[in-house]
């Protein structure tokens, strides 16, 4: 049985028992419970509470108190059952609780860290030297060969239209669907000697072929205009992420170099992660 299809049953039989006793000044360490001198605190049931699904925490008080009451309960006598653990149990249970405590700790350095300070100095430090950007408005034709691709280029000058071929002919069909409109980009979104013929193509011309790793392309460059720059709060997300990761380096590296630290395991052999029976 598994631990919710276990604390279903516990809801099951709650729901027709009264309700718990009503007590005053209660704290976390409130024992509600002892198992063979073993407390179980109101600080367990309300951390318990707050891991559960929000279809069990929107319960009636009374049917959830008890439900968790016993649970928290029959948890501990068969946790007492077991009295030789093995050292996987013991790994987890230790490794379960440095995840959990360190979590702890990166919660609170980001919450100092990322500040509407912090984020507009990195708002700033982003683009205060950021010169002004270039965007394309392109399309193309991709085919497999030169030759044809020269082919395509004659007919082009002749008045065939641009679209018509693309549909028809192009081997990217994503695009070519579309006439070969590839939309609006900027620098470093296109493979490289696509990207440098887009630059250096007149608008409304067509250039190439100009050969990449999937083909050859036959490009026209329709408009372009400057990149408008991102708002703080278009980057916002982005800025966060960034000033959390600095921040969270940061404060590891200080901890760290404070900290007694001795790596006995950096000359063991790697393939001894595979040595599962170690800890069976």
């Amino acid at each position: 049985m598994t631990k919710r299809s276990g604390f279903w049953s516990v809801l099951a039989v709650a729901a027709v028992l009264a309700g718990p006793a009503i007590a005053e000044g209660e704290t976390a360490d409130t024992v509600v419970a002892t198992v063979n001198g073993t407390k179980i605190t109101l600080g367990h049931m309300i951390a318990l509470r707050e891991t559960l699904p929000p279809e069990y925490q929107q319960l009636p008080d009374d049917v959830l108190f008890k439900g968790i009451y016993e649970q928290l309960i029959q948890q501990e006598v068969l946790a007492q059952s077991i009295t030789d653990l093995t050292p996987r149990t013991l790994a987890t249970i230790e490794n379960d609780k440095r995840g959990l405590v360190s979590g702890i700790a990166i919660e609170g350095i980001v919450k100092e860290a990322v500040t509407d300070a912090a984020l507009q100095a990195a708002y700033d430090a982003r683009f205060k030297d950021a010169q002004p950007q270039t965007e394309y408005n392109a399309a193309h034709i991709l085919v497999d060969t030169e030759e044809e691709a020269n082919k395509i280029k004659e007919e082009l000058a002749a008045g065939a239209d641009f679209a018509e071929i693309a549909k028809a002919k192009s081997t990217d069909t994503g695009s070519g669907a579309n006439g070969g409109d590839l939309g609006w980009f900027g620098l470093g979104m296109m493979v490289k000697p696509f990207e440098d013929a887009v630059v250096a193509a007149k608008v409304g011309e067509v250039s190439g072929p100009v050969q990449s790793e999937f083909g050859y392309h036959l490009i026209l460059v329709k408009e372009t205009r400057v990149a408008a720059q991102p708002t703080l709060d278009q980057m916002r997300d982005e800025l966060a992420a960034e000033v959390e990761n600095a921040a969270i380096t940061a404060k590891i590296d200080e901890l760290t170099k404070g900290a007694t630290v001795t790596r006995e395991g950096e000359g063991f052999d790697p393939a001894l992660l595979k040595k599962a029976e170690l800890i069976d």
